[in-house]
């Protein structure tokens, strides 16, 4: 046995070569990382062979998943995303060059007043202490009302967990609810968070890819084909980061039978919940027990920087994501969770009006620059394709980036090299400015 297990290292030294030279193909080439169609033609063939010499099949796929998770790491090391232009971005701004930031989702405006004075309030109450890994008692509660109120479906404080923004809910979902060698659906564009969290987690992504020609809807059989006995999760993210899409009430339902149908959990990110500029519902309403939704006070409060989100899911799902989260960090610092409590008081209804009128401005230059795009239902960005041969999105956000301009590539979002996301994040007039230079710099290529 330990003779197999050293070849078997000495084997994964040789793929993981192989994947290596492969990798740098590929990006010569400007080919995407993944490849489904080689992947699924790889799982039918493992599959057989565990009929074949009577292995258990789930446990092929799972280390068949573990083997392609680490190609995927090796190829992906180095590639540049959305947050590689921010910061690029923001090394520029440090040399003295203005940027226009229209890479990052977040807001130009202030959180409310009240958070100021309640971070200066938290000091003289005491709220400067250790606290409870699930989040303040107050808060929870609050939030636990607000949630009931807001989402239409009844939320308790034992459903409530108070975490370091919305990101760090979504890994502890994906974390602690899934095991190496598992798989989960995502359908793209999407958030790169999701595919991340898994990634690290060593759980096996599998994409369902949307078009702009579909409305950027899914395909509910080409979700049922992919869901085998390895699947444990879909993840849903509606109003959608970058596309803006917010599914159809029907579509939505037909997704969630499915997971009920398969016994799947269902992380939906509806951070964007508040700038929903059509009809949308939460998950929350379909009463699913493995439901986690994700809520943030980033977008809602503009309260990036005070690094604070929420999860709502079965009291059974909050336990065991509390675990990781008291073994990570302890606690949510105090005074941030008391600005938060203090923040829900606040009138925020001006938010959405304020961002609309933004991403309206974006709508109106684009379709003046011929962008190939949809109007986007909700959230706080445009995601447009740009008809020129050859275009490449990444290429493009570099060098815009020289003319004073920060654009996200849509290959950060799955395998749209031809589009770029543009935030609504600026005021009409820098977002005009911006929008001119961009056109400017297409116009040059």
């Amino acid at each position: 046995m330990d003779d197999i297990t050293i070849q078997m290292v000495k084997l994964l030294k040789e793929r993981t070569n192989i994947a290596k030279q492969i990798g740098e193909l590929k990006k010569n080439s400007g080919l995407s990382i993944n490849d489904e169609k080689r992947e699924e033609q790889l799982r039918t063939e493992v599959s057989e062979l565990c009929k074949q010499i009577g292995l258990d099949e789930s446990i092929g796929k799972k280390f068949l998943n573990f083997l392609l998770n680490e190609s995927i790491k090796v190829q992906s090391e180095g590639k540049q995303t959305h947050l590689t232009i921010f910061l690029k971005a923001k090394n520029l701004e440090q040399q003295g060059k203005r940027i226009i930031h229209m890479e990052v989702g977040e807001p130009d405006f202030m959180p409310p007043k009240i958070v100021q004075s309640a971070l200066g309030e938290s000091y003289d109450k005491g709220f400067v202490r250790y606290g409870p890994a699930l989040g303040m008692p107050s808060l929870r509660e609050a939030l636990a009302k607000y949630s009931t109120k807001k989402f239409g479906a009844e939320v308790k404080q034992e459903n409530i967990l108070v975490s370091p923004g919305g990101r760090f809910s979504v890994f502890l979902a994906i974390s602690t609810l899934l095991n190496p060698g598992d798989e989960i659906i995502v359908i793209e564009p999407a958030w790169p968070a999701y595919r991340d969290c898994a990634t690290n987690a060593g759980v096996k992504v599998r994409t369902i890819s949307t078009t702009l020609e579909n409305h950027w809807n899914p395909f509910i059989p080409e979700i049922k084909q992919t869901i085998n006995s390895n699947t444990k999760m879909i993840v849903l993210n509606y109003p959608n980061n970058p596309t803006g899409k917010i599914l159809e009430p029907k579509i939505q339902d037909q997704v969630m039978d499915l997971a009920k149908q398969y016994d799947l959990y269902v992380l939906s990110d509806e951070i964007y919940s508040e700038y929903a500029f059509s009809m949308w519902k939460s998950v929350l309403t379909n009463n699913y027990k493995k439901s986690i939704t994700i809520q943030s006070f980033s977008k809602s409060h503009a309260m990036t920087g005070l690094r604070i989100g929420y999860t709502i899911a079965d009291k059974s799902i909050i336990e065991k994501m509390v675990r990781l989260q008291a073994l990570c960090i302890t606690n949510v610092a105090e005074p941030i969770q008391y600005a938060a409590l203090k923040a829900l008081d606040a009138d925020i209804t001006q938010n959405p009006k304020t961002v609309k009128s933004k991403i309206d401005v974006l709508v109106e230059s684009a379709k003046k620059i011929g962008l190939d795009f949809i109007p986007p239902d909700g959230a706080m960005y445009l995601f447009a394709r740009i008809n020129k041969p050859g275009f490449d999105g990444l290429e493009f956000a570099n060098r815009l980036l020289d003319h004073g301009v920060g654009i996200a590539p849509g290959d950060g979002f799955g395998n749209y090299k031809s589009f770029i996301r543009i935030s609504a994040c600026q005021d009409q007039d820098t977002l005009q400015k911006g929008m001119m230079i961009l056109d400017e710099v297409l116009k040059g290529s």
